[in-house]
């Protein structure tokens, strides 16, 4: 099966929900997944709660929030990344993003595209 690299190009948490949930999808069917936060969608990797969390609703309805899709991104395999130049313009450490994740920018990223399919969030 062929890989899948994606980019979260803003810090929307909708579109890191949708991105994530495509991640999650490909990596249950047996893929390869990478997911590349861009810039300022780098917070939205963040180990602490954010005001734009939406944990309340989504368990209410039996659904992961935020922080539970970073787990089960890892724990499925997903190679998650943060963007070195978000990183260097926001002054956000590779610390203070979830366990795990690793900095990288965009031109290694599409150096070691390959076979993979890129799609944008």
């Amino acid at each position: 099966m062929t890989g899948l690299t994606i980019i979260v190009a803003s810090a929307d948490a909708a579109r890191f929900r949708a991105a994530m949930t495509t991640a999650l999808a490909q990596a249950a069917l047996g893929g390869s997944v990478r997911l590349y936060c861009h810039e300022a969608s780098i917070a939205l990797l963040a180990r602490v709660p954010r005001d734009d969390d939406d944990g309340p609703g989504l368990s209410a309805v039996g659904l992961p929030d935020r922080p539970a899709l970073i787990a089960m991104a890892q724990a499925a395999g997903i190679t998650l990344i943060a963007c070195q130049t978000g990183l260097a313009l926001t002054g956000v450490t590779l610390e203070a993003l979830a366990e795990g994740v690793e900095a990288g920018g965009m031109v290694s990223l599409l150096a070691t595209l390959g076979t993979d399919r890129l799609v944008s969030f």
